[in-house]
């Protein structure tokens, strides 16, 4: 299981239903090795939950598929993209990469034969060009890789203008911040702070700082877990939810 946001001693796993669909997600894909994307805004889980999978794939070694993964900068060309694809499967960079062409040919030697998961982490990035590229190689009939666009605010929207792409989309999993009344229940198994928390205390904590998302609430339950233990508290109180919002920069 990957680290938890700000390496947050005695969290668990939020097992939410987005969370547990995203196996499900990575599980199909490979299968077909077909074309997916998961996005929904920042704080949400996605990238948490992809990298999960991304372990649970690792763990489970080649036999079922080879992983790899990578991220670009904004307005990446379609050099950029595939000189770094080549670094990702080859772990060597690309010495004076110039010509895309062959890179071209040479990714779809390296896509070839043992089937992997190509997972493409913050896909808004990616202008059409680079994302036509992408599908020419998992089109090709030499390859075989199952690919997985990951993004945040207007990930679908980018690759949805594309037509070629959108209708190859096999699975598809928006993320999305909590939904206000499960929140109280799910923080209770989120850090031991929260077991016996007053639940409109909960409620009020997602109102005025963590808005449903789940990074905001890691930076709350780290800054509220270190005031119970030098209040030597075990539960959560006002007190010490007042002094957390002041040390997160007060209600404003």
């Amino acid at each position: 299981m990957p680290a938890h946001f700000l390496n947050l001693p005695g969290a668990t796993t939020l097992p939410t239903p987005t969370y547990q669909l995203a196996a499900r997600v990575v599980d199909d894909l490979v299968d077909q090795l077909a074309t997916g994307v998961i996005h929904g805004p920042a704080g949400t889980g996605k990238t948490f939950a992809v990298d999960a999978n991304l372990e649970r794939l690792r763990d489970a070694g080649e036999h079922r598929v080879v992983t790899c993964s990578l991220a670009f900068p904004s307005k990446p060309t379609m050099l950029r993209v595939a000189a770094e694809l080549v670094r990702a499967l080859t772990g060597s960079p690309v010495p004076n990469a110039r010509n895309r062409f062959n890179l071209i040919n040479q990714l779809i030697g390296l896509l070839s034969g043992t089937p992997r998961l190509v997972v493409v982490d913050e896909a808004q990035r990616l202008n059409g060009e680079c994302i036509e590229l992408l599908r020419h190689l998992h089109d090709h009939t030499d390859t075989r890789f199952a690919l997985l666009y990951v993004g945040g605010d207007g990930c679908w929207e980018v690759l949805s203008r594309e037509p070629m792409l959108r209708s190859r989309v096999f699975r598809r999993l928006p993320f999305k911040p909590l939904t206000r009344e499960k929140v109280p229940a799910l923080m209770r198994g989120y850090h031991p702070i929260y077991a016996d928390a007053d639940e409109a205390l909960l409620a009020d904590i997602d109102v005025v700082y963590a808005h449903g998302t789940l990074r905001d609430w890691a930076v709350f339950t780290h800054t509220a877990a270190a005031l119970c233990r030098e209040a030597e508290l075990d539960t959560l109180d006002a007190d010490v939810t007042g002094n957390a919002y002041a040390l997160l920069g007060g209600l404003q």
